[in-house]
């Protein structure tokens, strides 16, 4: 995804609240082994930018006065009550060097499954995006999660998952094999009817 950036030479909370009342928005760009660098975005384009699912877990193409860079998303900061974007920090990728970010799990199948549909359960997720390293070619959008064979009472682990080429979890000392879903019943239990034979009994 392409988005446009100007260079920013005056820097400071009066300046960054001046170029929002001009409907900009104060962001910075670092890493690649250069000088951090800040920069200005144009609120009304990096606000629908945001809404984008890919645009977080992404290579993004920096278009900063007329030259590209490629680069990711880090970190974005809202006003705490109003729709505005108040600054934003991205990231420079350079092609040969490994990346560490977190990118979305996207879980398929659920519906389809045994806990669902004979059980009635509701599956959670338990995660909804996965920290990796790849580098950046390798960077996918989304990692799928198959919930298709998911029974009453089971999980899924990453372990069950196969991880895009290229591509590990990191776990930064944290599990190694988190859990990513679990089906469960709402409100009831699947020992029920045993209950209620022995109910009739009495």
């Amino acid at each position: 995804m392409k988005f446009t950036a100007t260079s920013r030479s005056v820097q400071g909370s009066s300046a960054s609240r001046r170029l929002r009342r001009a409907g900009r928005v104060p962001a910075i760009v670092y890493g690649a082994d250069k000088t951090a660098t800040s920069i200005e975005l144009d609120h009304n384009e990096i606000f629908h930018a945001l809404r984008k699912p890919e645009f977080h877990a992404s290579i993004l193409d920096m278009q900063l006065d007329g030259k590209g860079e490629n680069v990711l998303l880090r970190s974005v900061q809202w006003h705490p009550y109003k729709p505005l974007v108040l600054h934003v920090d991205f990231q420079r990728v350079a092609a040969g060097q490994m990346l560490t970010t977190k990118v979305p799990l996207s879980f398929i199948n659920g519906e389809e499954s045994p806990a669902v549909k004979l059980s009635h359960a509701v599956i959670s997720h338990v995660l909804t995006e996965l920290e990796i390293s790849c580098l950046p070619n390798d960077l996918p959008t989304s990692i799928e999660v198959d919930l298709g064979e998911m029974v009453v009472g089971s999980s899924v682990h990453l372990e069950q998952i196969t991880l895009p080429r290229g591509v590990t979890y990191a776990a930064h000392g944290g599990d190694p094999n988190p859990v990513l879903a679990i089906a469960q019943l709402v409100g009831g239990s699947i020992t029920d009817e045993g209950d209620d034979k022995g109910e009739g009994g009495e």
